[in-house]
């Protein structure tokens, strides 16, 4: 375990409490608080499991949770207003990019040949073909984790080069990840977009099939970051630096070896973590074909609002469907690196 490193301004909160959603690329989070890194800054962290996005999203907005690992659009939704009141909300460090899947059942991919490919034209072209030919009369109902996500913006971007009209040729619900493979299991949905590993879990259960990735569609893509309010890392400046030091020394960590990653599959697939989602995974090692999924790596965890672009024109063309007007100051405010470099001199 690392020692305690002292800094000029010591953390104002000793303990907090960070939330999560069962996902890979909560590993930062899980791997600095099993590691030491945050008891090393100063911090005993814990960490709530929350298994729907919206809970998490509302509990982190009234003050229940300091902070919380979010969907990289949940910052700017939030601060908008849209889905709840507005609340100030940064997102002053990555901790993901890609890692989003395509997932259908096994018995809509046999009926429509829809497989993954290097193009994920491909796999949405054979569905759509099918729904206008043999399956006609037949809307899929696909499932994405949260309206204001990446999933909802790459399984729309998937369907539209198929021909699917979304609001439709197919039905689209929101459901929390964990819901997902047993969702498509029991054929409540015929397929979801979510992150790992929910997507391979379903393919190792035999439910389901990947037929586009996160990476494919919109390639190196934030994914997740971590979230705080405006008005909480105001009051706690030296708390967030040291937070986001903690993160940066476990993400070091992951980086170093091939056994460390081995060791964070472990503490992931603990009860209160992962717990058997990631029992058909061997270790945690990322950006391997087709998901390319970015978890740790010096490069990755500054945020900038040139990043954020990707989700954020879905959100810019949805305001100005309902006559308002996007402000990119705010897309700027909400994804500033300035917390980041502050805390690790960059």
């Amino acid at each position: 375990m690392s020692q305690p490193q002292h800094h000029a301004a010591s953390p104002e909160l000793e303990r907090l409490t960070l939330g999560f959603v069962p996902l890979l690329d909560a590993a930062l989070l899980i791997v600095a608080r099993e590691r030491g890194c945050f008891a090393a800054q100063g911090l005993d962290v814990s960490l709530s499991r929350e298994n729907a996005w919206a809970t998490l999203r509302d509990k982190v907005a009234a003050g229940l949770l300091d902070g919380a690992q979010m969907l990289a659009p949940m910052p700017l939704a939030m601060s908008l207003g849209l889905g709840r009141a507005p609340c100030e909300t940064l997102a002053p460090l990555l901790l993901s990019r890609n890692g989003n899947t395509v997932t259908l059942s096994a018995s809509l991919c046999q009926a429509s040949g829809a497989t993954l490919g290097s193009d994920p034209a491909d796999s949405a072209l054979a569905l759509g073909n099918w729904l206008r030919g043999a399956g006609s009369g037949r809307r899929p109902r696909l499932a994405m984790v949260y309206p204001y996500s990446c999933q909802h913006y790459q399984l729309r971007e998937w369907l539209t080069l198929g021909d699917i009209a979304p609001d439709r040729d197919v039905e689209l619900v929101a459901l929390p990840p964990p819901r997902m493979v047993e969702a498509l299991r029991d054929g409540q949905i015929d397929g979801f977009c979510a992150g790992e590993p929910w997507g391979t879990l379903a393919r190792h259960c035999g439910v389901g099939r990947l037929v586009a990735t996160g990476a494919q569609l919109w390639h190196d893509h934030p994914e997740k970051v971590l979230g705080v309010t405006r008005s909480w890392a105001q009051r706690y400046p030296a708390t967030l630096a040291a937070l986001l030091r903690a993160l940066v020394a476990a993400s070091d960590w992951l980086a170093a070896s091939p056994d460390h990653r081995h060791q964070a599959r472990e503490w992931l697939a603990l009860p209160p973590y992962l717990d058997r989602s990631i029992r058909h995974l061997a270790t945690l090692d990322s950006n391997t074909a087709p998901i390319h999924q970015h978890l740790y790596g010096a490069d990755m965890l500054r945020p900038t609002p040139q990043a954020a672009l990707h989700f954020a024109q879905p959100i810019v063309r949805q305001l100005e469907a309902q006559g308002s007007r996007f402000d990119p100051a705010l897309l700027a405010a909400c994804y500033s690196p300035v917390h980041f470099d502050a805390a690790t001199h960059h």
